[in-house]
């Protein structure tokens, strides 16, 4: 009996020392795996910069491809400086409910500590690839006509202010979160804030040459690759549950999981609607308009995702893919030249998604997110569609404000229109002085000249 107690403690022994190991080892597995896991998505979104590139060089003309292409990868280079510099800490620092004031010239720890939830050094990353996303979509309304210029003075700002303001206000623990507002990936913070600052730039450009006849009426410039735009749009599709699922940041309890099923349901129904819309209306499946629907299930499904049912989700997508195809129509009678759709896609798909919380939250989702309340059909109360109308209207504002003013004066001091020649002869020459398709374009020289 005395030999078997004595082996009993002598077990004891060995063990408690490893439980006791056992718990931060646990912990930091966890934080490493997170921390993988927000990384892997940070990647994911940032690939879909190539999406990007391939979506505006397919909606626009062969002359202006290689200028596409070139300042995409400038500008992603430039707002990763200068959201490092400054736009992080503006986001993400501690300082007051209306924007934060610390870690400038971000230097994250070296590595995650037991207890934390990731790694901040991954969360960076994550976030930084957000910003030039919204970059990206703004580029949408300078398309074809802006100089190469506008483009570093427009980064600077939007990098720096702009998008980490409204960032601040709704994930950085500002005003509108206290309110409770809703935006699980960024339908607002990252869409809508993109697709007005192309919104401004447009207005102040003008149409492009040839755009729109003297009775108002609209001509077609067509991209000179649909095949480009498809496969943008498949490879934003596929990046996309890095944004939506990947602002779960944590894989413990596989929602993740969950939020990637009703994106990938959101996207599904706003391809479907936006072909049938088309075909029902004009006659015929177009399929640039199903392309755009499915971005704009994409963009409206972006706030909703982690908090709605699933066939919320796709009733949100349906909604989507049609009133993108009456917004790109309003925005032509309008005379508002939108190359890639900016403004609706991003814009219209935007608001509706960010306000569809409102409607179709729920309240067991909500608590799983910790953010807000269920919506007006789970709760019968109208409070969280009123603080998601709230962020839509002041968040626009400050956007829209904000862009007007920096572009304004831009446009005052230097200008950011090409020439009319310049125009004509396209970007690729006349701001860098070869072209993105060079055998092409000469061959094409060569018969004008013969």
């Amino acid at each position: 009996m005395v030999k078997k107690l004595t082996l009993a403690a002598g077990v004891l022994l060995c063990l408690f020392p490893a439980m006791a190991l056992a718990a931060p080892s646990t912990a930091l597995l966890d934080m490493g795996l997170n921390t993988l896991w927000v990384l892997i998505a940070g990647i994911l979104v940032l690939l879909m910069q190539g999406g990007f590139i391939l979506l505006e060089t397919g909606s626009t003309r062969m002359k202006n491809a290689g200028h596409v292409a070139g300042k995409t990868i400038f500008t992603i280079g430039l707002a990763s400086l200068v959201y490092w510099a400054v736009g992080y800490g503006i986001a993400f620092g501690e300082g007051n409910l209306f924007i934060g004031l610390s870690d400038f010239f971000y230097y994250p720890p070296l590595v995650g500590a037991e207890g934390d939830g990731y790694a901040n050094a991954a969360f960076w990353v994550f976030q930084t690839a957000f910003v030039t996303i919204s970059l990206s979509i703004a580029w949408g309304g300078f398309a074809e006509r802006a100089k190469l210029s506008s483009y570093l003075i427009f980064t600077l700002f939007f990098a720096s202010v702009i998008y980490p303001v409204v960032a601040h206000w709704i994930w950085g623990g500002g005003w509108l979160a206290e309110d409770g507002a809703q935006d699980f990936a960024g339908s607002t913070v990252v869409h809508l804030t993109g697709a007005l600052g192309a919104f401004a730039a447009t207005v102040l450009l003008k149409p492009r040459i040839g755009k729109y006849n003297k009775d108002g009426s609209a001509n077609q410039i067509l991209g000179h690759n649909q095949v480009y735009t498809a496969l943008a749009v498949l490879l934003l599709w596929v990046g996309w549950f890095g944004f939506n699922a990947g602002s779960t940041v944590a894989v413990g309890d596989g929602f993740f999981g969950y939020v990637a099923f009703n994106t990938q349901l959101g996207a599904a129904a706003g391809a479907v609607a936006a072909l049938l819309i088309t075909w029902i209306e004009a006659g015929k499946a177009d399929i640039t308009t199903m392309l755009n629907g499915a971005l704009a299930g994409l963009v409206a499904i972006t706030a909703s995702c982690a908090f709605v049912e699933p066939w919320a989700a796709v009733v949100i997508g349906l909604i989507a893919g049609i009133v993108v195809y009456f917004s790109q129509k309003m925005f032509d009678k309008l005379r508002i030249d939108d190359p890639i759709y900016a403004l609706s896609v991003h814009g219209v798909a935007g608001i509706w998604g960010t306000l569809a919380n409102g409607l179709f939250a729920t309240e067991e989702l909500a608590a799983q997110v910790g953010v807000g309340q269920g919506g007006l059909i789970d709760t019968g109360s109208w409070y969280q569609l009123w603080v998601q109308f709230e962020s839509v209207v002041v968040c626009g504002a400050f956007v829209l404000v904000a862009s007007f003013i920096v572009l304004g004066i831009m446009k005052a001091l230097i200008g950011f229109r090409v020439t009319e020649e310049q125009e004509i002869i396209g970007l690729d020459l006349s701001e860098h002085g070869v072209y993105g398709y060079p055998e092409q374009m000469k061959k094409a020289q060569d018969a004008l000249n013969a």
